[in-house]
């Protein structure tokens, strides 16, 4: 898939046009895309201000791909440096090498002769590295109208964000840019679509003159309403849009060049950084699923947040500590089966928030009642994990003998439930789940694959040591016995032996070590079993 060419444009400067940028593209690293970010501001550039100390001193930028344009180049060459924030990929192009040179090379430029001595196809060889490269590359463009605001609105990006702040100044010119930019673009010998359009309502403040606040965001929102129509979801209104689009006015940040985002990582409604997360999340979502967004916001930017996420554990089982025996037996099976799982106890504030931020699935064991944690941390998941595509993540819920389905919350008792029954191992639940997570089966839509994953699991659960070398000796018999049922194909025989060997590894300990014969037999018989699975 290639990636996604977006301007951030505004007609007047002083809108905070690149502080959104910088913050937007933090976020959008953070969040596992592949960002450039580039610096086409070149009368006035700034990103390299809010990176510093997080970037090494660019040796070149976008005023040296003029300068290899007119050597020669057929490619560019490497002028990206990289932008340590942690996680994530997050580069920049600079506007070029600072210090006294660079003015007087920028005013060298003749951006209109490059373009008739075929600068243009140079630039579209440059975009095309940088889409393959990159999941999004955000342009900071000049401001006004020129050939360098040309360049970023109508020849490089597919999407546009229009950066304006509540005066007449501002949005006299707001939609007609946009109008303008497509003019520009049919005339190029390129194959783009016209505009999406995201306008950005800049520092907005409403905790002093709250009235007046509003007045102007709805006058706003009816100027800019043309610039809805092509992507809003037709259940939304310009107001409701704009005003997820609206970043307020916090003086704190107005101080310098900052990355709220970066000093804000779980940001409050209030925060600044709240505003720029769903700016992000539209971005992300490539303009798409608003219906989801004025719905619930938390779920739309959590969708953006997680697509591209790794999460360090598969699963976290939560339990009640009336039900802790049970919940630690399946982890060991779930664990056994290859997934990453941890437990949560129920009553530990520390672990409320381990499955929305560090697993990809929860699993509620419920004994009786669903307790007060167990309903935070399933209230918490769900409302931070909703997905426009659906099934990325997933809640489960497990219920021990004697729990009434009919007494769960309702959210919880529409849910398809598991069973642990009295006196049995976890382990068929344990199967069930493995299936679900991994989307290999629906449970007993193939139980001769089943039988398959509890022979696996009985033979990863052996010990090291036994008590006494004879049961030993009643190990290598079992093993010799399902390596034999699985020739002749016979999975009930070896269903029986399977639980013969779990009975069998229970009475571990003793200082007895698995004979180096029976190891290797073992070590067969499961990588038999592995290739057939």
């Amino acid at each position: 898939m290639t990636g996604t060419v977006i301007t951030f444009y505004s007609y007047k400067g002083g809108v905070g046009r690149s502080f959104t940028l910088t913050n937007v593209a933090v976020l959008l690293a953070r969040w596992g895309y592949r960002v450039l970010t580039i610096d086409w501001d070149l009368e006035a550039p700034g990103l390299t201000h809010y990176f510093r100390g997080l970037v090494s001193e660019p040796s070149g930028g976008v005023v040296d791909l003029a300068s290899d344009f007119l050597a020669g180049a057929k490619t560019p060459k490497d002028h990206i440096v990289q932008v340590d924030v942690g996680d994530g990929v997050l580069h920049l192009l600079a506007s070029g090498e600072g210090g006294r040179g660079y003015r007087t090379r920028l005013q060298e430029i003749d951006w209109a002769e490059l373009y008739e001595r075929g600068f243009a196809t140079f630039l579209e060889r440059c975009r095309e590295r940088w889409v393959a490269n990159y999941d999004f590359v955000l342009i900071d463009s000049r401001t006004g109208i020129s050939d360098i605001s040309g360049i970023c609105t109508a020849h490089l990006p597919d999407r546009l964000v229009v950066v304006f702040t509540a005066n007449d100044q501002n949005l006299d010119d707001v939609v007609d840019i946009a109008h303008l930019a497509d003019i520009a673009r049919d005339r190029l010998p390129y194959d783009r679509p016209r505009h999406l359009v995201l306008p950005i309502l800049s520092r907005l403040d409403s905790r002093v003159e709250y009235q007046r606040a509003e007045q102007w965001q709805r006058k706003c929102a009816g100027v800019v309403a043309p610039l809805f129509r092509n992507w809003m979801h037709k259940t939304a209104t310009e107001e409701q849009m704009l005003r997820h689009l609206t970043v307020p006015y916090v003086s704190y940040w107005s101080f310098g060049e900052q990355l709220p985002v970066r000093e804000e990582p779980v940001p409050s409604p209030d925060q600044i950084s709240f505003a720029l997360e769903t700016v992000a999340a539209v971005i992300a979502q490539q303009f798409d699923h608003t219906d989801l967004l004025v719905d619930n916001r938390d779920a739309y930017v959590a969708a953006a947040r997680t697509r591209h996420r790794d999460f360090a554990v598969d699963l976290v089982v939560s339990s009640p500590r009336s039900a802790v025996s049970s919940a630690v037996l399946l982890v060991e099976e779930l664990r056994v089966l290859g997934l990453k799982v941890e437990a949560s106890f129920s009553g530990d504030p520390t672990e409320i928030d381990k499955a929305r931020h560090k697993a990809r699935h929860l699993c509620l064991v419920v004994h009786r009642e669903v307790t007060r944690w167990q309903m935070s941390e399933a209230e918490r998941f769900l409302r931070h994990t909703l997905s426009p595509e659906g099934g990325q993540r997933q809640l489960f819920c497990v219920l021990t003998a004697g729990t009434d389905r009919e007494r769960l919350p309702g959210f919880l008792r529409n849910l398809g439930h598991l069973r642990l029954e009295p006196g049995a191992p976890p382990a068929s639940v344990a199967l069930e789940l493995h299936g679900l997570i991994t989307g290999t089966h629906e449970p007993g839509e193939d139980p001769d694959r089943d039988v398959l994953l509890g022979a696996a699991a009985a033979l990863r659960r052996m010990p090291e040591d036994l008590p006494y070398p004879s049961r030993w000796v009643l190990v290598e018999d079992t093993l010799r016995g399902m390596s034999a049922a699985l020739d002749d194909g016979d999975l009930g025989r070896l269903h029986d032996l399977s639980v013969d060997l779990e009975l069998l590894g229970k009475a571990h300990g003793g200082g007895v070590t698995t004979p180096p014969a029976v190891r290797a037999r073992l070590d067969v018989l499961l990588n038999r079993i592995e290739r057939r699975i």
